[in-house]
């Protein structure tokens, strides 16, 4: 069956890469200028002049401390919209896959999340996620809840200046001293990666909630360890502490992710992170291939 799918959010790092893997479907991609979801009467609209099988939804207000003086608009976005969203595709008849985040979990937890894990988020955008969720779930019968972590792409992440790997290069280059957390654990994803499999499945019909990341876990301290040695950079470059930072909004501590509800599916794991940042740096000439 060929899917017509919408995807919302376009020109963001997620979206970007999905365009590219769901290559050859009917697919109709709408920015944030051309669909605001915040709009229920524009989100029904598309949805009658599309006529899509699928709904993916990427479009967020994930700026993390911004959600925190920005709360009105986090949950207008994040929940509101999301509901926009569920209530025209159950009256299109067509189905939501609705990406999701790690930060709906508080971080206590010291091995993966899984995905029957309790959800009790510790600031104001995963609060706002999480409410989403809920929404779909209690209106929206064929819906896909993605959760998913630590997102880097080629396109960069809108409305943040670029992604973390971009952000360290760039420190890096110009000769920064650079301190990045290392009491912040995750599970750092390469939206190539997620991209492939989040096309994959939209066309199982198997809905429920999933989280997709790539394997393993590491700090960010870690992380940007990693894009150094790969690259060859040698930054003036030490860990930090959250509580040093002082970012507005609390981080969860570990937020690394299992994929449970893939496993039952009898998908292999996503590539380790390692392997991923890897062919990023090599996509973006910042390596060798």
């Amino acid at each position: 069956m060929r899917l017509r799918v919408l995807l919302t959010g376009a020109g963001g790092q997620l979206a970007t890469d999905l365009a590219r893997a769901l290559n050859g479907r009917d697919l109709i991609a709408l920015s944030h200028r051309e669909l605001e979801v915040c709009d229920p009467g524009q989100v029904r609209s598309a949805l009658e002049t599309v006529r899509p099988d699928v709904v993916i939804n990427t479009a967020a207000f994930h700026r993390v401390d911004d959600c925190e003086a920005e709360a009105e608009r986090a949950f207008a976005v994040n929940t509101l919209g999301v509901r926009n969203l569920a209530l025209a595709c159950a009256e299109a008849k067509a189905s939501l896959l609705h990406i999701s985040t790690d930060y709906v979990f508080d971080g206590r937890k010291r091995q993966p999340y899984l995905e029957e894990d309790v959800a009790l988020p510790i600031n104001v955008y995963g609060a706002s996620k999480l409410a989403g969720e809920l929404l779909i779930r209690a209106l929206l019968e064929n819906h896909y809840i993605v959760r998913t972590s630590g997102l880097y792409g080629s396109a960069g992440a809108s409305g943040k200046g670029g992604n973390f790997v971009n952000t360290m290069l760039r420190l890096a280059r110009e000769g920064r001293d650079i301190k990045v957390v290392d009491d912040q654990c995750l599970s750092p994803t390469y939206t190539c990666d997620l991209a492939k499999r989040l096309a994959w499945l939209i066309g199982t019909e198997s809905y429920g909630l999933y989280h997709v990341t790539n394997s393993g876990g590491c700090s960010w301290y870690e992380f940007a360890c990693a894009i150094f040695e790969q690259t060859g950079l040698r930054p003036r470059f030490e860990p930090t502490t959250t509580w040093a930072v002082g970012a507005r909004a609390r981080r969860p501590a570990y937020s690394v992710l299992g994929h449970g509800s893939l496993e039952r599916l009898g998908c292999d794991e996503l590539p380790h992170w390692s392997d991923a940042l890897q062919r990023y740096l090599a996509e973006k000439g910042f390596v060798d291939s």
